[in-house]
C-alpha cells in the first residue's frame, strides 16, 4: 500500500485537501503513536486503515467550522484526538491540550516536538483546575472524550468566550443527550446552535459534531470540583 497516496486519497473524500508536508505529518503521527502505544496505553485501534478512518478524519471532520486564528483548547486530549490532528490541518489555529495523566501529556509533548509544531501545548491538570486560570479565554472547546453531554457542558462552557463555541464530538442517542442536557447547558451560558452530521463510509460510522454557542456569561462557580461534573451532573 502506498500510504501517503492512500491518506491523500481519504481525506479528500471528506473534503479536505492534504499538502504533502500534512501528508508525512500525519505518516510520522501514526509510526510514533504505534511505537509508543505500548508504552502509554493510547489506543486499542493500531491498524493503519483504520487510525486514518477512525481517528484522523474523524478527528478532522469539524475542521471547517472553526474561524482562522481561533484559540482551541481540547479538553481529554488522549493521544492528540482531536486537538494534534486539528493542528495539522488547521495551521492557523492556537491549540492548547489538557489531559489528566501525565505519561499522556508525555506523549503529546513527545508528539508536538516531532512534528515541529507551533502555537500548540499539552497540559497535566484537570479540566476543573485549568478552568480557574483560563476562565472564558478561549474561541473554541473541544472533546472527543467518553462523557455525557452534561458532563462535557460543564467542563467545556466555562472555558469559551461569550460569542464563542463548543464542539462535541457525538454518535448515536445525541436527541435523547441534548433533552437531559437543556439544563445545564443554559446554566453554563450555552444554547444549542446546530448539529452537522457526517458518516465515514469505509467504516460504516455515523458523526455527529455538536456545536453550542457560548451566548451568555458562566457563574464563576463552574466547574465544580470533586468530579462532581461526572458523579452528579447537572440535570
Amino acid at each position: 500500500m502506498d500510504k501517503k497516496l492512500f491518506l491523500k486519497d481519504a481525506f479528500s473524500k471528506y473534503n479536505i485537501n492534504l499538502t504533502d508536508a500534512q501528508v508525512d505529518k500525519f505518516l510520522q503521527y501514526y509510526n510514533f503513536l504505534l511505537t509508543e502505544n505500548n508504552k502509554y496505553n493510547l489506543t486499542a485501534i493500531t491498524n493503519f486503515e483504520d487510525v486514518v478512518y477512525k481517528h484522523f478524519i474523524d478527528s478532522a471532520l469539524p475542521a471547517c467550522c472553526l474561524k482562522a486564528n481561533a484559540s482551541v483548547v481540547d479538553i481529554g486530549s488522549g493521544a492528540g484526538f482531536p486537538g494534534v490532528v486539528l493542528k495539522i490541518i488547521r495551521d492557523d489555529l492556537s491549540i492548547t491540550l489538557v489531559d489528566s495523566l501525565n505519561k499522556r501529556v508525555n506523549f503529546l509533548n513527545q508528539l508536538i516536538s516531532l512534528l515541529s509544531l507551533k502555537n500548540i501545548i499539552a497540559l497535566h491538570t484537570l479540566a476543573e483546575d485549568f478552568a480557574k486560570t483560563n476562565f472564558e479565554k478561549f474561541d473554541y472547546s473541544t472533546s472527543r472524550a467518553v462523557a455525557t453531554l452534561p458532563t462535557l457542558s460543564e467542563y467545556l462552557l466555562p472555558l469559551v468566550k461569550v460569542g464563542g463555541q463548543v464542539v462535541v464530538y457525538k454518535s448515536q442517542k445525541l436527541d435523547e443527550e441534548i433533552s437531559l442536557s437543556q439544563k445545564a447547558i443554559k446554566t453554563f451560558g450555552g444554547k444549542i446552535a446546530k448539529v452537522e452530521n457526517f458518516i465515514i463510509e469505509e467504516i460504516s460510522s455515523e458523526r455527529k459534531i455538536l456545536i453550542i454557542e457560548k451566548i451568555s456569561h458562566c457563574p464563576k462557580i463552574y466547574p465544580r470540583g470533586k468530579n462532581l461534573p461526572k458523579t452528579k451532573p447537572l440535570i
